[in-house]
């Protein structure tokens, strides 16, 4: 069964030619689209000589960077498969690793997202992958260095398990239930956009799975992008998402209290 990888990129660096060769090794990937939202001109260049020396490569270029599931999601409508894999450009794709992700959404419900192992240089699983539902407790804990929230810390499950909340670096769906939910919420620039998407899914009916067997090499943090922008976005995101899902008047209360605590702690630890 055929799929489209999807590669958003911005500033990546070199870490993306890796991430786009392992993408053309692997027998279950049909297509790439990468989506640029801006690169230096001597990577452009490159994407635009790849692109055309493997004509199932192809790049969508942006006038601006348009953030990360604002890019995904044009991705998705130009891809042609029934299955999208989205892709972080520093993440190196472990070989045959498409394969298991297809066989856990044959059984899966109608949204599925489907996720993947993502670990480090020395093989250790990073922080994201698996973690449970995001609440206001689990982020205000996380920020004063209590985690409650993710489970790398946990024993890694074998086999395939369903899980709350996988990670937007590495994870499968369906064009068709991608379409279900409406793709990514563009109101996020970068950052909890996934968390948003997986709990839409599992609201819609759809479920969550992390598959350890399909697995990718991060490297992370190889944008030039200022870490405090970047935390700056975070910090947007977390508020859109406890405003968006918030439950009753007694919840909004707790949040407008807790936001400000948690937008300073969230860029403080940037620095």
């Amino acid at each position: 069964m055929a799929v489209t990888a999807i590669v958003v990129t911005y500033h990546t660096g070199p870490r993306l030619k890796e991430c786009l060769y392992a993408l053309l090794a692997d027998p279950q990937v049909e297509a790439v689209i990468i989506v640029d939202n801006g690169n230096p001109e001597a990577m452009t260049r490159w994407i635009d000589q790849f692109c055309t020396k493997y004509d199932t490569f192809h790049v969508i270029k942006s006038r601006e960077n348009l953030g990360f599931g604002t890019a995904v999601n044009r991705g998705f409508t130009a891809a042609k498969t029934e299955h999208v894999l989205v892709i972080n450009p520093d993440a190196i794709l472990r070989w045959n690793s498409v394969q298991p992700m297809l066989d856990t959404a044959s059984t899966a419900r109608e949204p599925y997202i489907i996720g993947g192992r993502i670990f480090d240089m020395k093989g250790r699983e990073e922080r994201g992958a698996r973690r449970k539902d995001l609440t206001l407790f689990r982020a205000m804990t996380r920020l004063v260095g209590w985690n409650t929230w993710t489970l790398e810390h946990t024993p890694p499950p074998k086999t395939a398990i369903e899980m709350p909340v996988i990670s937007g670096a590495l994870f499968l769906m369906s064009a068709a239930g991608f379409a279900q939910i409406g793709g990514f919420d563009e109101n996020y620039f970068l950052h909890v956009e996934d968390i948003d998407l997986c709990r839409r899914a599992r609201e819609a009916g759809g479920e969550v799975w992390y598959n350890p067997t399909a697995a990718a090499l991060h490297f992370g943090a190889t944008s030039n992008a200022p870490s405090k922008t970047v935390a700056q976005h975070k910090a947007d995101s977390l508020t859109r998402y406890f405003r968006k899902f918030a439950k009753g008047p007694f919840h909004r209360v707790m949040i407008e209290i807790a936001l400000p605590f948690i937008r300073v702690a969230t860029v403080l630890k940037a620095r």
